[in-house]
């Protein structure tokens, strides 16, 4: 049986995240860890981020993704 060559399509969540405006001028992103366990799982998303080559703030119950991978300084 021969495979699909085509690709796969990305995740919704992938694409309602990292599409919003905020994301697309590198600013940042956040959704709550409930959210994430829930809708994406927690691996699915660190993955993602990581491949963006984003950053990954944890703070509280919210994620916080910094949609660059310039330098960050977290100052207090």
């Amino acid at each position: 049986m021969m495979q699909s060559t085509r690709p796969v399509p990305a995740a919704p969540w992938v694409s309602q995240l990292f599409s919003s405006k905020s994301a697309r001028n590198g600013a940042v992103v956040r959704r709550s860890r409930r959210w994430v366990e829930r809708e994406v799982g927690r691996e699915a998303f660190e993955r993602e981020v990581r491949r963006r080559g984003y950053h990954l703030i944890e703070t509280g119950d919210q994620m916080i993704v910094v949609c660059h991978a310039g330098p960050i300084r977290i100052v207090f």
